[in-house]
């Protein structure tokens, strides 16, 4: 069965900082492009980071660029998003996407989707 299962969301600071994990079974995530997309509330959902499938490049929304930094382990299957400098604008519903084919071009055309997390930035 295939599965992506998120952790790590939590209420944090301004300024401080996040790991979010996404576990994957039941498929290889060495072979898939992996995207963290989120969705505020009363807001569209975005991609905030991709990393591709085949060399690792690496893409972020200009919203966390600097701040963000998403990684795979392909022995553990499993991947990553490190935030830094958490902004109350982070606020959102995080998910963890994956794609058989090169990078990361919209939520709907990722090929499996976790349940989501939600990541709470507030003073």
């Amino acid at each position: 069965q295939v599965q992506l299962v998120e952790s790590g969301g939590d209420l944090a600071q301004p300024g401080g900082s996040l790991e979010l994990s996404c576990a994957a079974s039941g498929f290889s995530l060495e072979y898939y492009s992996i995207g963290w997309f989120r969705q505020a509330p009363g807001k569209e959902r975005e991609v905030a980071a991709c990393i591709a499938a085949s060399d690792g490049t690496t893409y972020y929304a200009d919203s966390v660029k600097g701040r963000f930094t998403i990684s795979k382990d392909n022995a553990k299957n499993s991947a990553y998003l490190q935030m830094h400098s958490l902004k109350i604008e982070d606020t959102a519903v995080y998910t963890c996407t994956a794609r058989s084919a090169y990078g990361c071009p919209s939520y709907s055309r990722m090929d499996y989707k976790g349940k989501g997390i939600p990541v709470t930035v507030s003073s």
